[in-house]
């Protein structure tokens, strides 16, 4: 066991370093990928018109950038979408050589970049308005000398570049350009040309910038027209989608919702006052709507790709950012909303008739209007607060405690007492991360909702996996004789210092996961007027665990050692198989494992979940167990 321990130890800091140095280099690799796709779309037309090249150097540009996204596609780590994105990007290089329209290649460029998105989440939004005035002192300093104070491209520097600094006052660009593009501009730079990266300012800053370009493209009497259109219609704020959604799209996809007058009226007001959209509380879930709705019409004409790939962004990008105020305030309507969005996407896998599509879609909509009830701000009164913070810390820290005390009980019966602080350390560490983890989720940066969902995901199938092996262990132990030989001439190698690290490793594994959902939902509830009863119903229930602790502390001492071990290797068994169905759950709401939501029950408090994959995982597991706790019960003792 201590080999093994040691081995598991080693596993679990590997793991988790190289899941942290690989979701970084991933993500700056998808976000160079998606900004060539988007200079594609954008540019093309100024190198073909009307099927002849009109600028030979821009032509081989565009066929450079469209191989050297296919190239660095090929490059990302291996997923199940990585093949039909190679396909898709060859589609773009033969559409791009056959000098295809203007239009298609956007088209084509433009639906790889979601399609990467949703493959390779990241975030994709700031985490709160960005400051346009900020924007704009950073341009005058930044910007100008290339670009022009006016941004018509004309600056000082300008006539020495090659090529020119791009114009953003022309409007037929501007149409096809996004917040978000000209963020990761920003961020990365452009290749081949003289725009550096600005990855030294900040990310706050970074957004306040591309808000503040986007304002060139447009003239002092579209903002006023759109600041009214903006306070007038409830329909143009939904189809705008919130912040997350403003960033991400393009005038033209606005211009396809509410026409191309209105859709330049409200960009205009948006880039000039972003706060706007933090401002407007009308629909909530609007973007989540809006994504569900280009689903079904993309499954109705026959893109069942691009079907699923909305139907995962109205998940995470549109529902994913309030589950955790609507969990605390309802949770039977966030599980609702969960499991009906598992069957929309699930008939789409399995590629359903239209109309049955179509009848789940809309038996979503109620679920939606409900939750924007549910979030309004008159819901959240000190007594709810109160209520939501004592059951969120309850619900998410009896897992957590289950193993600690667990492990703080055995090494007592084992009288190891110098090993407790290894056990203390890794817990005490985990709610220390996990503080560091809600100032990073508060003031730094913005988890998306894929990334939590991969992280609870992994970390769950890990935790699982060691329990798992804890377990088999324990119930060994529960059926070998002479309990005071045994610990006498044995404990001190199956309790080395590589079991101790093991122990620290457990213990803050265990802990952290369970902090890193707590901190999201306390995050959600945090600053609507009712903090101190946030704080006390928190008070409250750390109380609570503590008694639960002590109880169960009191009730281990009494046990005697066989009935101990088979007791504790039953309880880490069972929480094995809980979290071996959250982690599945979790891997399928960020797009890692496909969907298949079946009607049955749900009970998160067992990691129960209506999917056939998570299900069998979990059959697995237990059959894992049984068969190992059975195979133990017929070994003679000497075995053991």
């Amino acid at each position: 066991m201590g080999r093994l321990n040691h081995v598991l130890a080693v596993l679990l800091i590997a793991l988790t370093g190289a899941l942290s140095l690989s979701a970084r280099a991933s993500e700056a690799d998808v976000q160079r990928v998606w900004q060539i796709l988007d200079y594609l779309a954008v540019d093309y037309a100024g190198a073909v018109q009307d099927g002849r090249i009109v600028s030979p150097s821009e032509f081989a540009e565009m066929q450079e950038f469209a191989q050297t996204a296919r190239a660095k596609i090929a490059a990302l780590d291996a997923g199940p979408e990585q093949p039909s994105l190679l396909r898709a990007a060859d589609e773009l290089r033969q559409a791009i050589d056959a000098k295809a329209d203007a239009s298609k290649v956007a088209a084509l460029a433009t639906q790889l970049g979601n399609r990467l998105l949703a493959a390779y989440p990241m975030p994709l939004a700031p985490a709160a308005a960005p400051d346009v005035q900020a924007g704009a002192r950073l341009y005058a300093a930044e910007c100008a000398g290339c670009h022009g104070a006016a941004g018509r491209g004309d600056g000082p520097l300008a006539q020495a570049l090659e090529p020119k600094p791009t114009a953003f006052t022309d409007r037929s660009r501007a149409q096809q350009r996004s917040v978000f593009a000209l963020y990761q501009a920003v961020t990365q730079g452009i290749p081949g040309t003289a725009m550096q990266a600005f990855a030294q300012l900040s990310d706050q800053d970074r957004w306040a910038l591309a808000t503040f370009i986007g304002s060139f493209a447009h003239d002092p009497a579209q903002l006023a027209r759109g600041k009214a259109l903006w306070s007038a219609q409830p329909d143009a704020r939904a189809a705008v989608g919130g912040l997350a959604g403003f960033v991400r799209m393009t005038e033209a996809d606005l211009a396809a919702a509410v026409g191309p007058v209105q859709a330049a009226e409200l960009m205009a007001y948006l880039h000039t006052e972003p706060q706007a959209l933090a401002e407007s509380r009308t629909s909530g879930l609007s973007l989540a709507r809006e994504r569900l709705r280009q689903s079904v019409a993309a499954y109705q004409a026959g893109d069942a790709k691009r079907a699923a790939d909305l139907a995962l962004s109205s998940y995470l990008d549109g529902v994913e950012p309030y589950e955790q105020a609507l969990a605390a305030r309802d949770g039977a309507l966030k599980t609702e909303i969960e499991t009906a969005m598992g069957r929309y996407r699930s008939l789409i896998a399995a590629h359903a008739p239209a109309a049955q599509v179509q009848q789940q879609a809309g038996s979503i909509e109620p679920l939606f209007a409900a939750a924007d009830e549910a979030l309004a701000p008159s819901r959240a009164d000190a007594a709810a607060a109160f209520v939501a913070s004592l059951t969120i810390l309850l619900r998410e820290g009896i897992e957590a405690l289950l193993v600690v005390v667990a492990m703080i009980a055995f090494l007592r019966k084992a009288e190891r007492p110098e090993l407790l602080p290894y056990v203390h350390a890794g817990w005490i560490g985990a709610l220390a991360l996990g503080g560091a983890t809600w100032a990073a989720a508060t003031w730094l940066v913005s988890i998306s909702g894929a990334n939590r969902e991969v992280t609870e995901g992994l970390s769950s199938l890990f935790a699982a996996a060691v329990l798992l092996s804890v377990g088999v262990w324990m119930h060994q132990k529960s059926l070998a004789g002479q309990w005071q030989a045994y610990l006498r001439d044995r404990m001190s190698a199956a309790l080395s210092r590589k079991s101790a690290f093991f122990l620290f490793g457990l213990a803050f594994i265990a802990v952290y996961r369970e902090v890193f959902e707590t901190i999201l939902f306390y995050a959600a509830l945090w600053g609507q007027g009712t903090d101190g009863a946030i704080v006390a119903g928190l008070a409250a229930g750390a109380v609570c665990l503590a008694v639960i602790a002590f109880v169960l502390l009191r009730f281990s001492a009494r046990l005697p050692i066989g009935q101990f071990f088979t007791f504790s290797a039953w309880l880490v068994a069972a929480l094995a198989v809980v979290l071996t169905g959250k982690g599945i759950a979790a891997l399928q709401e960020a797009g890692w494992i496909a969907p298949t939501a079946i009607h049955g029950p749900r009970i998160e408090m067992l990691g129960v979940y209506p999917s056939v994959v998570g299900l069998l995982a979990q059959a697995a597991v237990l059959v894992a167990v049984l068969a190992f706790f059975l195979r133990n019960s017929h070994r003679p003792a000497a075995a053991h």
